[in-house]
């Protein structure tokens, strides 16, 4: 006789957190939110394969940022699952946060170099490379101490990496190069996942895929008109993903609440089922409009479906028709 306990319980969980934007004030909202949040996933996370963060952990991308990142986290001591992380923007890019916050992109070298040098945004980069003039102080070494920092902090591989867990694919895609807003893909990343994406491939195994900026015109948010979809590669990433329509996509940066439109994206047999995965640090609404709340997803993977529920960490309840059913096997082009 069949096992019919496959098709009710779990075979595996996880969650998904996105846009925590740590600031360095112990007491700022957003460290309070993502306090409740990890206390409130605690209460449901029992065997889970972990806690996948969407990107934009940090606010700024500082090292005291970074340090109150720890401090929440070591609080918790051992009870939340592991995390693994995406590079957001506000992590890596090329912004000072100055009054007003200064865009390092549309500025020329020198102008670049005489802000980096007179910035604690470029911390020990800055006592390290005294002796040069500032107009040498760069993007790229912008870049690379808050990359540095990201992954000395959170433990990842650099901008991409992929994860075997419980026998599920998890890969994590990210920029490499520190726009203040977008997500820049090099041809090798885009190489690299292609490659990911086939390793033991079937129809009837999700594949589990995390990337900071959503692809145009998928999730909530990423209407062109909306303006927050965000992937430079847009065209060439979606071709790969179009290959996969067994992945499943969450994204985070436009911070859409989950009870507004379109927070699952149904791909069909063309491509990937999508999600947005809303925010910890606040969300934001159709109306176009700023709203107080913190919350993410919870994934439940089944014999046959993956079961994708919202929950309100202010509230610590599930979110009233934020529960969405991907169902397996699926349709692969070329197949039978």
């Amino acid at each position: 006789m069949e096992n019919k306990n496959k098709y009710v319980q779990p075979i595996v969980s996880f969650q998904v957190i996105t846009d925590t934007h740590v600031r360095e004030q112990a007491d700022h909202i957003h460290n309070r939110h993502l306090e409740k949040a990890l206390e409130d996933i605690a209460t449901y996370s029992h065997g889970s394969s972990g806690i996948m963060h969407v990107g934009d952990v940090t606010d700024r991308g500082l090292q005291q940022e970074y340090q109150e990142l720890q401090r929440i986290l070591e609080a918790q001591g051992d009870s939340l699952p592991s995390i693994l992380y995406t590079v957001g923007n506000h992590d890596i890019g090329a912004m000072v946060w100055g009054d007003p916050p200064l865009n390092l992109t549309t500025m020329t070298g020198q102008e670049v170099g005489e802000v980096l040098g007179h910035s604690t945004d470029m911390g020990q980069v800055e006592a390290e490379d005294i002796e040069k003039p500032k107009e040498s102080i760069t993007i790229d070494a912008l870049w690379q101490k808050r990359l540095n920092d990201f992954t000395a902090i959170t433990g990842m591989n650099g901008s991409y990496h992929d994860h075997w867990i419980n026998g599920y694919h998890y890969i994590f895609l990210g920029t490499e190069q520190p726009h203040p807003k977008d997500c820049d893909m090099s041809a090798e990343q885009l190489q690299w996942l292609e490659a990911k994406l086939s390793e033991q491939a079937a129809a009837d195994q999700p594949i589990f895929v995390f990337l900071h900026q959503p692809l145009m015109d998928t999730v909530a948010g990423s209407m062109k008109e909306q303006g927050w979809y965000g992937v430079n590669q847009d065209a060439a990433l979606k071709d790969v993903l179009s290959r996969y329509p067994q992945a499943i996509l969450f994204s985070g940066h436009t911070h859409w609440q989950l009870q507004a439109q379109r927070t699952m994206y149904e791909g069909g047999e063309q491509m990937p089922t999508m999600f947005n995965a809303s925010s910890v640090a606040y969300l934001w609404t159709d109306e176009d409009e700023h709203l107080d709340g913190s919350e993410s997803l919870h994934v439940d993977v089944y014999h046959d479906r993956v079961v994708v529920k919202g929950r309100d960490h202010v509230t610590g309840s599930w979110i009233e028709g934020a529960k969405y059913t991907v169902h397996y096997p699926v349709k692969v082009k070329g197949s039978n």
